[in-house]
């Protein structure tokens, strides 16, 4: 096989809550996760030179071992003891620094390409074990779809996708670093928390209003107070139709979850008329095994 393509999808948060700062600064979470019909497209292909080599639409990302598709590949490689080159392409759709977790579904995209690429023949558990070591979001990422995410984001536990339901996803100009959000949240005051638990019991049940009612991120404590565009964004949704809206990750991104896909278009062309967010996206959750399309709207 001299050449392989691969998918990588876009993830959202349902639900995100931190628990607490662990003594070696890591945030102890407790997520859903949730893949959905935005992705980029990554292509492997041997190489007749030794190394790596990355190409890539975007200027904004660098294409050297700064770039997680770089940092993947090269552990795929010292650990196999992988001789021979490989040329990677990105095309990208992801927005960046999104709280989508754009990096990490590309780094995820690589073990699953490489795996292929190579024959290697490495189980989705032996894929996710090497890849928290590039990111706490990778191993989620290499398995995809609907889960429990815990720990530091490591702990998976697989859990039904959502009913079906249109999303609005809208990222605004502007970026977050997730770093910066961290560091400024208290996690030892924060007054309320996003019921997980009751989350995952309205997932299984199918409850798609239980979900929306559960809806919550703590970390928009720290990313609105600095960017109330989010919060304006989250209102024009909510008035256009959505069941809730939430912020993604540490955002900037905001996603509306619509049962009618009418008004999400529509909410979508105002959203975009006001200025609010040029890259928006109406779209629908992903499944491990549904090849879902995104239409950038």
């Amino acid at each position: 096989m001299d050449c392989v393509m691969r998918k990588a999808y876009a993830k959202i948060n349902l639900g995100l809550d931190v628990i607490r700062r662990r003594p070696d600064g890591y945030h102890e979470v407790k997520m859903i996760m949730q893949s959905v019909g935005i992705y980029d497209v990554l292509s492997f292909k041997k190489s007749e030179k030794s190394g790596i080599f990355i190409s890539l639409d975007h200027a904004e990302l660098p294409c050297d071992q700064d770039n997680l598709i770089y940092k993947a590949a090269k552990l795929i490689m010292d650990a196999y003891d992988i001789r021979s080159g490989v040329e990677i392409t990105l095309n990208k759709n992801i927005p960046i620094a999104a709280g989508m977790a754009g990096g990490s579904t590309d780094a995820a995209a690589v073990f699953h390409g490489l795996n292929e690429l190579f024959q290697l023949g490495m189980s989705l558990q032996e894929m996710k074990e090497l890849g928290v070591k590039i990111g706490a979001d990778v191993p989620y990422c290499i398995m995809g779809g609907t889960a429990l995410s815990e720990g530091i984001g490591e702990i998976l536990t697989p859990i039904p996708a959502p009913p079906k339901a249109y999303l609005l996803i809208a990222k605004p100009d502007i970026n977050v670093s997730t770093k910066f959000v961290y560091e400024n949240l208290h996690a030892d005051t924060l007054k309320e928390h996003p019921d997980i638990d009751g989350m995952v019991d309205a997932l299984t049940k199918g409850d798609l209003k239980g979900i929306t009612d559960r809806m919550g991120n703590v970390l928009e404590t720290v990313t609105v107070r600095e960017y109330p565009i989010i919060d304006r964004i989250k209102g024009e949704m909510l008035m256009g139709g959505a069941e809730n809206a939430l912020m993604s990750g540490s955002g900037p991104t905001v996603f509306g979850i619509f049962e009618d896909k009418e008004a999400a278009e529509r909410c979508s062309e105002s959203l975009r008329e006001q200025g609010f967010a040029k890259q928006i996206f109406v779209t629908e959750f992903v499944e491990n095994d549904v090849k879902a399309e995104a239409r950038e709207g």
